[in-house]
């Protein structure tokens, strides 16, 4: 394992640490995102958290607007009734 930089940091009563510039931008963090502390064997390794589904909804904007549910609602329903009323025509 080779060691690109190290950073040295003061852990506050807290227990907090602030990362780095470099390492958070070496990551790809921004403010508000969670990070991993994984330990292996003899050492610790932070690493992004990957989104959740809840997390990520809404993240997006769609590429249309919202759908008129009623609308879609009524097709549903008269394709239905013809797709009825065919097979009660033999259809």
């Amino acid at each position: 394992m080779t060691i690109l930089q190290e950073h040295v940091r003061s852990v506050t009563t807290k227990g907090q640490v602030t990362i780095p510039a470099y390492v958070r931008e070496f990551l790809g963090l921004r403010p508000g995102e969670k990070v991993i502390f994984r330990i292996v064997e003899d050492r610790v390794e932070l690493v992004p958290a990957q989104m959740t589904l809840d997390e990520a909804f809404g993240s997006v904007q769609p590429l249309q607007q919202p759908e008129d549910f009623r609308s879609i609602r009524q097709v549903a329903r008269e394709e239905r009734v013809d797709k009825i009323l065919a097979e009660m025509r033999g259809g």
